[in-house]
């Protein structure tokens, strides 16, 4: 089902489907946990953000522009991944859930950057991050962890790597409503783009790839030329009012995250807090 971008409303067979959930005639789909990652570089008017365009035979969020992102790995939270940074105990406090499920999500965020655009936020120690990871030795160690025959921790460890964790920086959480088939319980991190790598158009779930400033992309979005979720829409537009990545990454390391799940409200979806802010920013509201 497509969602529209706020403050439109919603059409009418989803408010119908969400009154339903609402009166316990339908029962929700149980949510999986998932982490995406806005992947920013410099740009002339403001941050530039990584999206990937989805195939439009994808289960969710068909043709739809994205961040890297996925669902979680149950090997993802294997207590012995190599870790430098910020600890678990952090991560879990600022990410709002359990030390096991900050460790998996912090994970998949790093496994799921790699295994969407080549950029693996990785080094050989605290203070290093991998410089080129696009040799053919890498890329069939990529190709392996999109395939699940190799695990993250299993690529860190032969390649005596650690994941850097303080080049994360937690953003949001978003949860799919109740009306959708597929749902997801999805943490949004930012990160800057290492010096040394560059993205690359590997995804076998993307059609196609670019790098767009935040605020361009929000409204090819409002213009209808670029298909793009309302999470996505509103982390667009959060994102483009910081100057650039370091001042992104400052805001980050002050945020703890509290998971938004979308209600309705007459014909649309309730906003975050701060959601309002930023559409009247926009002139939407």
């Amino acid at each position: 089902m497509s969602v529209p971008l706020p403050p439109v409303g919603l059409p009418a067979k989803a408010v119908a489907l969400a009154r339903e959930y609402a009166d316990g005639s339908r029962v929700p789909a149980e949510p999986r946990d998932a982490a995406t990652v806005v992947l920013v570089r410099p740009g002339a008017s403001g941050p530039e953000v990584y999206l990937l365009v989805r195939q439009r035979s994808m289960a969710f969020a068909a043709g739809m522009a994205v961040f890297p992102g996925g669902g979680v790995d149950p090997r993802d939270a294997a207590d012995e991944v190599p870790w430098a940074g910020p600890s678990v105990d952090q991560w879990a406090e600022q990410l709002g859930c359990s030390t096991r499920e900050a460790r998996a999500l912090v994970c998949a965020a790093v496994r799921e950057t790699f295994e969407e655009s080549g950029v693996l936020l990785a080094g050989r120690s605290a203070t290093e991050v991998v410089a080129d990871v696009s040799s053919d030795d890498w890329e069939a160690d990529r190709v392996a962890l999109e395939a699940r025959t190799l695990s993250l921790t299993e690529l860190l460890e032969r390649r005596g790597l650690v994941l850097r964790s303080d080049l994360l920086g937690a953003w949001s959480g978003w949860c799919t409503p109740v009306f959708e088939p597929r749902r997801y319980r999805t943490w949004f991190f930012v990160a800057a783009l290492p010096a040394g790598q560059v993205t690359r158009d590997v995804s076998s779930e993307s059609v196609s790839v670019r790098w767009q400033p935040a605020l361009e992309a929000a409204a090819e979005a409002e213009r209808g030329e670029l298909a793009l979720m309302p999470p996505t829409y509103l982390t667009c537009l959060d994102v483009g009012r910081f100057a650039d990545a370091d001042a992104l990454l400052a805001e980050a390391a002050r945020r703890r995250v509290a998971m938004h799940t979308p209600g309705v409200e007459g014909d649309r979806l309730t906003l975050p807090p701060g959601g309002a802010e930023l559409l009247r920013a926009r002139g939407r509201l």
